[in-house]
């Protein structure tokens, strides 16, 4: 599809019809990148997406362990109050 380039103030944007907006799920704002010239717009990426997947195979792994322990001052474990 091609779509022509319309002057919006001092700046320059397309206009993407509502059936590609729809398709895409882009709701309020858009994610844009360019990659060897070409411009991608698409729908930002939910914070946090994929963590849980990430969390998981870092138990898998055994690499979910505080290392804070082993750093932890004497101050930290008999002075400090929670």
């Amino acid at each position: 599809m091609k779509a022509k380039i319309i002057r919006i103030g001092n700046s320059q944007g397309i206009r993407i019809p509502k059936p590609i907006i729809e398709q895409c799920g882009i709701k309020d704002s858009v994610e844009l990148e360019i990659h060897d010239r070409e411009l991608v717009i698409r729908a930002p990426k939910e914070n946090r997406s994929g963590w849980d997947g990430q969390y998981k195979q870092m138990a898998e792994a055994g690499d979910d362990q505080l290392f804070v322990a082993e750093n932890q001052s004497k101050w930290d474990g008999e002075e400090w109050e929670w």
